[in-house]
């Protein structure tokens, strides 16, 4: 174990000095379900409990911190180092979750709940049942003399614009020393997809001045031209959803085009005043073949076209951008991957992963996991017990074959 291996914001981690025990799939997934990592909270914590948990004998444990040190993305490499082939596999997934205050759940969000025939928790689908399963085939994986090394990513801030995975690739300077094909575990109800959408978050906040509204004139309507560009976007939406870009519609056969969403609008303080401020969110779903640059520009092109009135001012900021992506079918890993489970179609989903940043830096990256998108976000989320299960045998497999023993 070299420090020198290590950038300052990426550093080793020291370990407690007793191991902790063994916990099986389903214990660590309720142990890690009990961490609240909802994006606005720090995941250190969480992250501690699995380096400690991992740490071990043939293991290296880093930690890739944000930019303000208060979160970080954890990788874990087990076995030999890679050579210049890039051999091996990468397990991935993001520690945070998304908030839990919706009315509708029946049991602590974050006390796992056994349904009988799913567990129910905040996260165990979306995706701490993977990243449970992932953890101890490593720690499994560690007790034995691999062909190949194992490594796990396990990133922050995904649900609120894949950041840490932005972060990781943007910082980290051992990127070709890690596996090429990675699995990032989303819930696809363990289909293999090969492609997704992008998306790129914009914020418009129009400015004007304040004034009573029985004197309008000693002010500026922000809302009014608000509205105007809200008109324009939607003409803009209209004109993408009659562009088909090449193969779309088998790629995407839902949703063919690249998908503008207006999708907030707050402005005023009260009915008697003139509104001083108006913000507007936008988010484009981006395609493989029609990135985030192309799109960017046209929304503000859109939003410029809007004749702003007298001290009206408008600034227009880039929220997130989490890129497409788009791995060849013929691809190794995807043939891997639909051999193990039978798959023999092509699949693509209309939402983005930690795929985009890490495809963008040479990654072979395949979608693919336990739990469906659609119980996701929403009260009583859940994840079968069979899925898991199966989902353990099929990730043992790739490990096996990539990996070897």
């Amino acid at each position: 174990r070299h420090a020198s291996h290590f950038l300052p914001h990426s550093v080793r981690y020291t370990p407690a000095p007793m191991p902790t025990p063994t916990l099986s799939d389903a214990e660590l997934l309720a142990r890690l379900v009990a961490f609240d990592t909802v994006s606005h909270r720090s995941n250190l914590a969480m992250a501690d409990f699995l380096a400690n948990y991992l740490d071990g004998p043939n293991v290296w444990i880093e930690r890739n911190f944000s930019a303000e040190g208060t979160k970080a993305n954890l990788l874990v490499h087990v076995g030999p180092e890679a050579d210049g082939s890039r051999r091996g596999l990468v397990l991935s997934g993001h520690m945070d979750v998304v908030p839990a205050e919706e009315p509708g759940w029946t049991s602590d969000p974050f006390a796992l709940a056994d349904r009988g025939d799913a567990w129910v928790g905040r996260g165990a689908c979306d995706m701490k049942g993977f990243l449970a399963l992932a953890s101890n085939l490593a720690r499994e994986a560690s007790a034995r003399e691999l062909a190949a090394p194992l490594s796990l990513l396990f990133t922050y801030d995904e649900e609120v614009g894949t950041l840490g995975a932005r972060r990781f690739v943007e910082s980290y300077s051992r990127l070709d020393a890690l596996p090429r094909e990675a699995i990032i575990g989303e819930p696809t109800s363990l289909g293999v997809v090969r492609l997704h959408k992008g998306h790129l978050k914009l914020r418009a906040t129009f400015r004007g001045l304040s004034a009573h509204s029985g004197y309008p004139h000693l002010g500026a309507n922000a809302i009014e031209p608000a509205g105007e560009a809200i008109r324009a976007l939607a003409e803009l939406r209209r004109e993408l959803e009659r562009e088909k870009a090449p193969n779309a519609e088998l790629d995407f056969p839902e949703v063919p085009y690249a998908a503008l969403n207006v999708g907030t609008v707050h402005g005023g303080s009260a009915i008697n005043v003139v509104p001083d401020a108006c913000t507007v969110e936008i988010g484009i779903r981006t395609m493989p073949t029609l990135g985030s640059a192309e799109l960017e520009r046209r929304a503000r092109e859109a939003i410029a076209s809007v004749v702003l009135p007298r001290f009206v001012t408008v600034e227009i900021q880039v929220l997130s951008d989490s890129p497409p992506m788009a791995l060849d079918a013929d691809a190794p890993l995807v043939q891997l991957l639909s051999a193990l489970t039978g798959q023999d179609d092509s699949r693509s989903v209309s939402f983005a992963t930690d795929a985009g940043w890490l495809g963008r830096v040479g990654f072979d990256c395949v979608i693919c996991g336990p739990g469906s998108i659609e119980v996701a976000h929403k009260p009583n989320e859940f994840l079968p017990k069979s899925e898991f299960s199966a989902a353990r045998t099929l990730f043992e497999r790739a490990i096996a074959a990539r990996c070897g023993a």
